[in-house]
């Protein structure tokens, strides 16, 4: 059996930036949001012709903090060096900031970038292959 579509759902502190930054960023755009449900909100962003989109979550009753590594990465690949570039200054304008990437890989063809929360982005200017 295969899955038909893939979330990746991650806590953070502020539902609206955090939108914002990866509407802005990225090129993606929020998809649906939902508002105490339980005692959480959330927002959905993406593309509707991908198969996968982020949840991003608030907990209102009891905050839940952000927890992730340097190794926690959510990387998009960009074949397109121009592409690649222009996305860069995307995310540098929407409030990412640039960091060093812990694995020098992502460095050798990308740029790792890290939201408010230290969530991290890698713009990979390569295409994606499994072999």
């Amino acid at each position: 059996m295969t899955f038909t579509h893939m979330r990746i759902a991650k806590p953070v502190t502020d539902l609206e930036l955090t939108c914002r930054m990866y509407c802005d960023g990225l090129g993606l755009q929020k998809i649906t949001a939902f508002h105490d449900h339980d005692g959480f909100s959330g927002v959905m962003v993406g593309d509707p012709a991908l198969p996968w989109h982020i949840e991003f979550t608030h907990c209102h009753g009891h905050a839940v903090q952000p927890a992730h590594t340097a190794e926690d990465l959510l990387v998009l690949y960009y074949p397109d060096t121009q592409e690649a570039g222009v996305r860069c200054e995307m995310m540098m304008k929407a409030g990412f900031c640039e960091v060093k990437s812990f694995n020098p890989y992502w460095a050798v063809q990308g740029k790792t970038f890290a939201d408010r929360d230290g969530y991290r982005v890698v713009i990979q200017n390569r295409d994606w292959s499994s072999t």
